[in-house]
Order: C-alpha cells, then structure tokens, then sequence
C-alpha cells in the first residue's frame, strides 16, 4: 500500500524542459532515505500548464509544485515526504497571485477549465489500462456493445459533436453516413496528422490518455459496423506512439480488441501508421492516400470518405480530439449532459494550445462559447513583460487573426467563420505590438506555399503568386495596387482549390488586409514597418539623449556595430547592423529607436 502517489508531468513539454532529470534524481533521494516503496512515482500526462514545468503534484495532498529542477528534490524528499512541511517556495506564484498556491485547483490558470477530453491527463498512469478503467473507462464501449447501431450514431447526433479536426462537420451525421453505405468492409480512421506550428493538442491527448482514443474508435466501429481501425499519428510523436502501442497490447490482452469481444460477436483490431510529416496529409483524403502507401496528396470529393474511402470502402475519419469526447457521450447516455456545455451551435468543451506572446503558455480545455478575452487574460495570464494585446492567430496557419476589437468575441465555429478566422484543431497564437501583421501573413503563407502538394493550379500556383507580392511588400518594394490584386488571388483561390488546404491558405492574408490594412499601407506607402520586424525597411538608432552608456546593447550585438565608451552616448554602425533586435532586447533605459523615412518609433523592452 502507498503512502503517496507522485505524479510527474511525462509529456513531451515537460520532458523537454528535464521532467525526466527530476524524475531520476526524485527516485535517487527517496532510495538514499530508504523510502522508495512507499511511494508510487509515475510519469504521468500533460496538466496542461506548460509555462512552469517541470511539474509534480503529489496525491492525496493535492499539492502542486512547479518549476523543479533535479536538485529540489533533496528539500523536497526532506520536508514534504519525510517531514510533512510544504515546500513553499516550490509552489506556483505569479502576478495573478498574493501568495504561493498549494493546491492544483487553486491556481488562476485552472479556475475557467472544464475537463471533459482532459479529465484523465496527468491524474493517471497512461501506460495502466487499470487506471483508465478505474476512472470508468471502457464502460462506454460496453454499453454500446448492448444497444443497436443506429441508437450510437443518434446519441452523438443528439449531443451536438462537432468535428475537432477544423471542418465543424456533424460527427453524428458523419458516422450515420457511413453506417448507412452498403459494403461488408468499413474502416475507422483516427486523423493523429496534428501539424499546425504551435499546436499540441492532439499529441497530449494521446500521450496522456490513449485509451480514451481506442475506446472511442472501438464505439465507432461498433456504430457505423467496422472491424478494424488505423491511427495516423506523425512519426515526430514518439511518446504518443509509444503510448498508443502499450494500449492496444493491453486492451488486446483484457479482451476489448480482437475477436468476439467480450462475447458479444463483435471483432475489431487497431493498426497505427506513422506518417512522414507532410502538413496536407491532414486532410482527409491525403491522409487515406498515404495509408494506401501512396503519395499523400488530395483527391475531389464526391465521392466522400463515407461512401469510398480508404481502399475504395465507406470510411469514417474523426481526429483526436474528437473521438476523446466519444466516451463521455455515450457512457451512461450523457449526451444531454454534454449538449448542456457550449453555445446553441457549438456544443461540449474545446482543448487549445496557447502560444505566443501570452504569460501562460500550454494547454487549457475551456466550454464552447467562452471570449477570446477570458482565455487569453483569466486563463493565459495576459500577454508577456507588460506588452499591449494585438492580435491572437486563430486556427493555424490557414487560420485568421482577431484583432484587439473583437476580444469579447465568443469561440463558438459560427463566431469565428464569421470573424474571417476558423476553429481549426485549436491552436491559439498570441502576438504583441511587436509583431509586425503583414510579416506575420507572409509566414503563415509561406509555411502553407511550401506544404501544398501542387495537385491544383489555384494552390500551386496562385499561393506563389501571393507569397511574392508579400515578399515585395516586406522588401520595400510593394504599389498600392497589390492589395486588390492580394484580395483577388486570395478569393480565387479560396474559390477554386481542390482541398482545405487550399481553400483556407489566404485566411491570414485577408484576415490582415481585413484589420490591420493600415500596416500594409505604411509598408507600401510609407516604406515603414512599425514593428521593426521587415528589415529592408527600418534601421536602429540610439537616442542619444536617453542613453547612459551601460554598454548592454555593446555586449549583446553579435556583429560588433555599436561602439561607444563606458557612461558615454553610442551609436550604431549602419553598414555593419543586421537588425536582428538583440540590442533592443538588453537595453535598460528603452533608448533604441526604429526609424525609417524621418519616421522615429519608440521601442520598449
């Protein structure tokens, strides 16, 4: 029996950040105190507040503590686990904070939370289908084995299920699509293809509660009568592989995969495919491609994946995300329960990655419906080092930007269509006055030029077209005309690509144009980029009044351009400045100025 049970963050951020280290040095202090069997230590899943792992929150106590490091733990084994004292200075504390916060559910970050797909993730062993079970899991999967198929898909057509993924399609109607199809071969396919810059949601998921996603494939099959499955996770997603091939060896070894499940006549197996990284093979017919082991490109649709998919047979295709919500609808019939949370349109919780320029980076679940405002300020703590709020990139890179006016903006699918921007997977991206937008257009538009698979003209061809235009801009070189000739490319290929990857690529763009045409004026007009961030169009000058010689911008320059005795004024070489912006970054007196046609800007640190 155990006295305590030690939860460490084991997901992918946490051990970046040497949760693993901790976890090395935790087991060396609790075996030199000769107490190491009467803790139960676990590398468990994300708790989603990334910004201060590593992690460890010790059970019954509740106790949270943050920010470790390999050597806290010889204080931390001797005052808490020998001495029953917290340790407060490894406690969270924050300016959202008048004292240390001891417990889990008191910290700001967790208060607007509602865990529903998280409920598990970092409150279990991932690796233990015990645990999953202990917390009712499979329970779901059971019931559905006793009711008719046609009863599942009806349950989650009644709960308002929207599709993760980014589409919003009916995940009800989707399954009683593919119920319906004639054929005795049907597939349950689970899109794992998360390759949104700044997204995590999915590989967190997975890492922290596999068989949550197995559960909700095997409920799937059940509803639409597959027998087998296929999870298409990205070979960059080790651990969440790892994890996944343990589940299914244990749920094989409990009898829940396989043949005649639990006696119920029911057969089903689970493949995983490692994808290659390729961003459209996020889309669903790429995706089935490159399980055919075919190049992973797009094909036209009619006919959808319901009706031929994968090998040519009806297929249901659910992200993550999506299939996690699964059990919680159908266990015990709680799809009233769920259609309760969210907004009339957009029903449940929604996970987000938080990224960016925002204090509390990670991982939060939050109901349908909630402002960008509550997220970014009550749950992510407001934006970093006391900058200004610009803008938050919505959707990943085929996503828009929502500017400070519409903070109060409901998330909602019909909100954020409406707003020029889209739901996408749920990666939110935070950008300060220091971003500069008409930069940030030209990288979301590179990023999504450079993953087209170049099937369609309108996306090959017309993105590249775009893209110069943007690269005209940034260099100096742009004409008025470029934003209508901009507005037009982007809504032809809007109109005309063959895939969402095309028919949602201009969204950064026309989202800008759309908020922020003031920045693309000044870069065309003016040749001024406020932000300091396009380089052919500013330079860096000290103000030579402000400046006290501290020789910090000296230290920081990487090419040696500013030059200047000790306690006296410098000044910056032009001809050797790259504008790379490490001077500005160390200067304490706020005294580098971004100038450019006369034009002179402050920039704080």
């Amino acid at each position: 029996m155990y006295e305590k049970h030690l939860m460490i963050c084991g997901a992918t951020g946490c051990i970046s950040s040497g949760s693993r280290s901790v976890e090395q040095a935790l087991v060396k202090e609790l075996e030199n105190h000769g107490i190491r069997d009467r803790y139960r230590l676990v590398m468990g899943g994300c708790p989603g507040f990334c910004e201060v792992g590593p992690i460890l929150v010790i059970y019954p106590d509740e106790v949270f503590y943050c920010h470790l490091t390999p050597k806290d733990m010889v204080e931390l084994v001797e005052k808490h686990l020998v001495g029953g004292e917290i340790v407060e200075r490894l406690l969270y504390k924050g300016p959202d904070v008048a004292v240390p916060v001891r417990f889990y559910d008191s910290i700001p970050f967790y208060a607007k939370q509602k865990f529903n797909v998280l409920h598990n993730s970092g409150i279990i062993d991932p690796e233990s289908i015990d645990e999953y079970i202990m917390r009712g899991g499979y329970r779901a999967f059971t019931r559905a084995l006793t009711i008719d198929s046609l009863t599942i898909c009806e349950e989650v057509k009644e709960s308002g299920l929207r599709g993760r993924g980014g589409a919003g399609f009916s995940t009800g109607q989707k399954w009683e699509f593919t119920n319906k199809a004639p054929g005795p071969k049907k597939y349950v396919v689970c899109n794992a293809d998360e390759g949104d810059p700044g997204a995590f949601m999915d590989r967190s998921i997975l890492e922290g509660d596999p068989h949550a996603i197995l559960e909700g494939m095997l409920i799937c099959g059940r509803a639409i009568g597959s027998n087998e499955g296929y999870i298409y996770c990205r070979a960059e997603y080790p651990l969440a592989i790892k994890r996944l091939k343990i589940a299914i060896s244990q749920a094989l070894e409990y009898g829940l995969l396989g043949e005649n499940i639990l006696g119920y006549g029911f057969n089903f197996k689970i493949n995983i495919k490692e994808g290659a990284g390729a961003f459209v093979c996020g889309e669903e017919t790429a995706l089935l491609a490159s399980i055919e082991g075919k190049r992973g490109i797009p094909r036209p649709r009619p006919p959808f994946p319901a009706q031929s998919g994968l090998f040519g047979k009806p297929t249901t295709i659910n992200n993550v995300e999506t299939l996690a919500n699964i059990p919680l609808i159908v266990r015990e019939g709680g799809a009233a329960e769920f259609a309760q949370i969210g907004t009339a349109g957009s029903k449940g919780t929604k996970v987000f990655a938080l990224a960016g320029k925002i204090r509390n980076t990670g991982l939060c679940e939050v109901p349908m419906g909630i402002t960008f405002r509550e997220i970014i300020y009550d749950v992510g703590g407001g934006i970093k080092g006391g900058r200004e709020f610009k803008a938050v990139q919505a959707g990943g890179p085929s996503g828009g930007c929502i500017p400070t006016e519409l903070l109060d903006l409901p998330i909602d699918y019909d909100s954020l269509n409406k707003a020029g921007a889209i739901m996408g997977s749920g990666g939110l991206v935070v950008m300060d006055e220091s971003t500069c937008m008409v930069d940030l257009a030209r990288y979301f538009l590179s990023f999504t030029q450079k993953e087209s698979c170049g099937k369609c003209t309108p996306c090959r061809e017309g993105t590249m077209r775009m893209l110069e235009i943007l690269n005209r801009i940034t260099g100096g070189f742009g004409n008025p005309e470029d934003l209508d000739t901009l507005d037009s490319l982007a809504h032809s290929i809007k109109d005309s690509s063959l895939c969402g990857l095309g028919q949602t690529c201009p969204n950064p763009v026309l989202s800008t144009i759309r908020y922020f045409r003031h920045e693309y004026e000044e870069h065309i007009e003016e040749k001024y980029c406020r932000a300091g961030v396009c380089k052919a169009l500013f330079s860096y000058k000290i103000d030579q009044e402000r400046c006290t010689g501290c020789r910090a911008c000296v230290k920081a320059c990487p090419v040696d351009a500013i030059t200047g005795e000790k306690k006296e004024p410098h000044e910056i070489d032009q001809g050797r400045c790259t504008h790379c912006g490490s001077c500005i970054e160390k200067c304490r007196q706020d005294c580098i100025l971004i100038t450019r046609v006369g034009r002179e800007a402050d920039v704080s640190n």
